[in-house]
């Protein structure tokens, strides 16, 4: 090339580059049009997610009547037929009421048994030599595809010889039987990859097993901890088969109560709407709760 044609005459741009600006602009447009189009397309996932929510506040919020008639959307147009009787009736039935309770006495000791359990045997599993570990894993990990319709008329032959059947604590010891393979699954690989030098040093520090656990593993495995716990939580204040049949018929869990509130000519939508709605706010307020844990943990799991 001579000197001649290396020179670029002034005020014309090089080729090379006006084709870079092309592109690099195009590419700005694209990226600004795409995250504004999947911007768009998440709300509307987001709304159509939450519309049998919407529909379920609106249909609490309105009189028997108004819900036979017509619609919850019905609600825009005439604001004012929103009223609170419904939940008034609600908290006024002892029922209902008292089933909330019992839900709360059969998930609270659920969720704490399979986290506290789940995390011993999983901190075993994971660091603690013993004859047969990886085979008892095995064990644990073959649980995991038992379904549950399985066990319930050996269980209930079971806890009927020894008198849990219709009891609050048959139906925890169930829960915490059916969500501890996962539990021990899920926290045994969790707390594999915490870097084996940070627990040698703690041992040559002089911490035991119980300082160990206490002090390095649960702190660092936190997020899986409360995954595990929300996840248990849900589930268990969602049942309705374990408790249909285990639990207690005179003061049955918030679900068997909804369910048993259906009448044989009509539903007792007046009813039914708020307590389902007031039974689904629990678990929500548990989720945003610990929504930052959760999302570290489904984050830590998804990278390691």
């Amino acid at each position: 090339m001579t000197a001649v044609e290396g020179v670029v005459p002034a005020g014309r741009p090089d080729a090379a580059g006006g084709v870079r600006a092309r592109r690099s602009l195009a590419a700005r447009i694209a990226a600004r049009t795409g995250g504004g189009a999947m911007r768009v397309f998440l709300v509307l996932v987001a709304l159509f997610w939450l519309m049998p929510s919407v529909g379920l506040l609106l249909s609490s919020l309105r009189g028997p009547q108004r819900i036979a008639e017509s619609g919850w959307w019905q609600v825009f147009s005439e604001p004012a037929q929103i009223t609170w009787d419904n939940y008034s009736q609600l908290l006024s039935n002892d029922k209902v009421m008292g089933s909330l309770l019992t839900t709360a006495a059969i998930t609270v000791p659920a969720t704490v048994l399979v986290v506290v359990i789940g995390s011993l045997a999983g901190y075993a599993f994971a660091w603690m030599d013993f004859p047969g570990r990886d085979g008892w894993f095995l064990v644990v990990v073959g649980l995991l595809v038992v379904p549950v319709q399985v066990a319930l008329i050996p269980v209930a032959k079971l806890f009927g010889a020894v008198g849990l059947f219709e009891t609050t604590a048959g139906v925890v010891l169930f829960h915490t039987a059916f969500g501890l393979p996962f539990a021990v699954f899920l926290l045994r690989n969790f707390f594999a990859e915490i870097p084996r030098e940070l627990l040698e040093a703690a041992r040559l520090d002089g911490a035991g097993e119980l300082r160990l656990f206490t002090r390095v593993v649960l702190p660092l495995g936190g997020p899986a901890i409360a995954s595990l716990g929300i996840f248990q939580f849900l589930w268990v204040w969602n049942d309705m088969l374990i408790a249909l049949i285990f639990a207690d018929s005179g003061n049955p869990p918030v679900t068997v109560a909804l369910q048993q509130e259906v009448r044989q000519f009509g539903n007792n939508i007046d009813v039914l709407a708020p307590g389902a709605f007031l039974s689904m706010v629990v678990p929500l307020i548990v989720f945003f709760a610990f929504q930052r844990q959760f999302v570290s943990g489904v984050m830590a799991g998804a990278v390691k």
